[in-house]
């Protein structure tokens, strides 16, 4: 098996956003609420998974800052992370248990470059065998990294409690159900991701959400 389509240029998340808002007209309100939803393409490797291990429940404000600090300091390489100790990398910002996953990233051995013609659940099965990179940290790096146009998040709480709005669901969806209401928006399941994360930030600065 090989990956499926690969976003990897404003014209592709085009063609996406268009199927997308034909398919379900709420995603065309969206659009209208939001503008056009952002390409979001990075790097990939093993510098952009220890990203998001840093980002991990901390604002954006400190994962900046935290994140800078390890730049700073070259901490963006498996043999850099490999040859620092706790406390070096706790000195930078980092909790004990993500020095530890840090340390664990490091001696995965991930072959980064094969994992860009991987099938998606390959991916994440490859990724979360590694402490500290759950399905939600993978399915992320397999959208925004490897650009995968048909990768969903549900676990994440933004796009959660964006689906409740834009739906005028009674309640947030839970991880589950919020999986099986995305499956209809198959094959441009990333570009879904997209419109709800930007609608998501228009929502909580009209209204308030926390």
């Amino acid at each position: 098996m090989t990956p499926g389509r690969i976003i990897e240029t404003e014209a592709d998340l085009r063609e996406g956003t268009a199927w997308l808002v034909r398919h379900e007209p709420r995603f065309a309100h969206a659009l209208q609420a939001t503008g056009p939803w952002p390409l979001r393409r990075g790097p990939d490797g093993f510098a952009a998974l220890l990203a998001k291990i840093v980002s991990q429940q901390v604002s954006t404000a400190a994962a900046a800052a935290i994140w800078t600090r390890i730049e700073g300091a070259g901490m963006t390489t498996p043999q850099a992370v490999a040859a620092a100790g706790t406390d070096d990398l706790r000195a930078l910002g980092l909790s004990r248990s993500k020095a530890r996953y840090a340390h664990a990233l490091a001696a995965a051995g991930i072959d980064y470059p094969a994992l860009r013609h991987a099938p998606d659940g390959e991916v994440v099965a490859t990724l979360t065998k590694v402490p500290g990179i759950g399905v939600w940290t993978a399915e992320v790096y397999a959208m925004f990294a490897l650009g995968r146009a048909d990768v969903f998040a549900p676990g994440d709480l933004a796009l959660r409690e964006a689906a409740r709005v834009l739906f005028d669901l009674p309640a947030r969806p839970g991880e589950g159900a919020l999986r099986a209401m995305a499956e209809d928006w198959s094959p441009w399941r990333s570009v879904a991701a997209r419109a709800l994360f930007s609608y998501y930030r228009v929502t909580k600065n009209r209204e308030g959400i926390l």
